[in-house]
């Protein structure tokens, strides 16, 4: 699914995250599946309040790692798609 520079974005309902060592781990409660974060990931869920659009979470991200924000658009458009078709981002305006 693609997702709008301007969606704002939230974990699901049933979503934890959870920090582990050098990573973290998403709990979705309601089916006990379990997945683990690379670094990437896990800053990323870091910045989803449910305030911040996917834009202003990539430009945190890219002042962050100190990477140009038109590098990091388009992957983590795409990441965001990944964890919304997951069920770990709550779908926009559900």
């Amino acid at each position: 699914m693609e997702i709008a520079s301007e969606t704002i974005l939230r974990l699901a309902d049933d979503a934890s995250v959870q920090h582990v060592g050098d990573g973290a781990v998403v709990l979705l409660a309601r089916s006990g599946q379990l997945y683990t974060c690379n670094g990437t990931t896990e800053a990323f869920l870091d910045k989803v309040d449910g305030a911040r659009s996917l834009d202003q979470i990539v430009g945190l991200l890219s002042a962050e790692f100190e990477i140009d924000k038109d590098t990091l658009d388009q992957d983590m458009a795409a990441l965001a798609g990944d964890l919304l078709s997951e069920g770990i981002l709550a779908a926009p305006d559900a």
